[in-house]
């Protein structure tokens, strides 16, 4: 294990962990605008909280993560509006959300034109 991975290990399963770190690394290389755009605004001061982008919770890799509010933060592209991939999302959440975690969603749409917007709901949700 590398440096920092004792705090990934803690949230990942003990089993899928090597293949989720990898998978997140490949997504931190690969994030799509609205991915960058959300973290760009995260890391700024006035949000406060501390959040880890592409991270390994159970057996899934969340956009997202602010762990000391547990909250997790997902950016749907348009393939989440096919039915399978929105039974998928909505397994998901219930899982996390069984595990002490709040999940909330956001579009490419919204990160990218509604910034202002969805910095508020992100804050409202901190407090």
């Amino acid at each position: 294990m590398g440096k920092g991975d004792s705090q990934w290990f803690e949230t990942a399963s003990i089993d899928r962990y090597n293949i989720l770190k990898e998978y997140a690394k490949e997504n931190r290389r690969h994030m799509t605008d609205a991915e960058k755009a959300l973290w760009n605004i995260l890391r700024q001061p006035k949000c406060s909280y501390k959040f880890r982008r592409q991270h390994p919770i159970y057996d899934y890799i969340v956009d997202f993560i602010c762990i000391e509010k547990k909250l997790i933060i997902e950016v749907d592209g348009a393939y989440h509006s096919e039915p399978q991939q929105q039974e998928d999302d909505r397994i998901r959440t219930e899982t996390l959300s069984n595990m002490g975690y709040k999940v909330i969603r956001f579009t490419n749409e919204e990160v990218l034109s509604n910034s202002k917007v969805v910095l508020r709901t992100i804050k409202e949700e901190l407090s």
